[in-house]
């Protein structure tokens, strides 16, 4: 069976697991300081954006993404 929600080959896909992962990175940058250099280029590439913000943005996108299909 395949998931509705798992598409790897999906553009759209993709643009939601982006937000989704940087939100991730982003959270843990506080517990693991070798991640405090990719978090500054993910809040500025974001605008600032709060970690829990994109965590949202990227599990609302893929929700929808698989509810429309």
């Amino acid at each position: 069976m395949r998931s509705k929600y798992i598409k790897p080959n999906s553009l759209t896909w993709w643009a939601f697991v982006s937000p989704l992962l940087a939100g991730i990175v982003l959270a843990l940058s506080s517990v693991f300081p070798a991640l405090q250099g990719a978090a500054t280029v993910i809040n500025e590439a974001s605008g600032g954006m709060s970690a829990p913000s994109l965590i949202n943005a990227g599990l609302a996108g893929i929700g929808l993404r698989g509810a429309m299909q």
